[in-house]
């Protein structure tokens, strides 16, 4: 699904789901190749405390690298990377095991006999354009799949695609 309400194309669009929630608008987004966690919101001031760069709020991703990430990458995403963009703040970064929870990707990532992957947590505290997979690109290992668990306070909590929640919202959100 793309994180926009006008149709581009066939592909599915935030408008298809919320037919029922008039007023919500996603705070961030995703881009079409990656899944997970978007928070949907009708408070504006929340929207920009969420999604506005200067609002530094975490999210945490899981992301499957081509490859056996290293010890060394791990730390340079530790570091902060050079992006053409400018430098990235320093991110969380630690190898994980292949999530068991996972949904089965639609379409499947491509894979190769010869070549394994690797899963790693990541969490940034900004929010550029696909920077999760210029990042991991940057040390040397290309992003295969991308899944946002939590943004700020909000995790994904084994909902599963296409799944919402409604929760109480705090004012104290940073």
């Amino acid at each position: 699904m793309l994180c926009q309400f006008s149709r581009d194309g066939d592909a599915s669009v935030l408008a298809d789901y919320l037919q029922n929630l008039p007023g919500f608008y996603p705070a961030g987004r995703l881009d079409k190749d990656s899944e997970g966690l978007l928070v949907l919101t009708n408070d504006g001031a929340l929207q920009h405390r969420i999604a506005h760069p200067t609002a530094k709020m975490s999210k945490t991703y899981l992301a499957q690298v081509e490859g056996e990430i290293s010890d060394a990458a791990l730390q340079a995403l530790r570091d902060g990377v050079r992006l053409k963009d400018g430098p990235t703040r320093p991110a969380q970064a630690a190898r994980i095991s292949t999530p068991e929870d996972l949904w089965p990707r639609v379409p499947p990532i491509r894979e190769r006999r010869a070549i394994p992957t690797s899963w790693l947590e990541l969490t940034i505290s900004e929010g550029r354009n696909r920077q999760v997979r210029r990042m991991t690109a940057a040390v040397g290992f290309p992003t295969l799949r991308l899944i946002r668990r939590r943004v700020g306070p909000w995790q994904l909590d084994g909902l599963q695609p296409g799944q919402f929640r409604r929760l109480p919202i705090s004012n104290n959100v940073k």
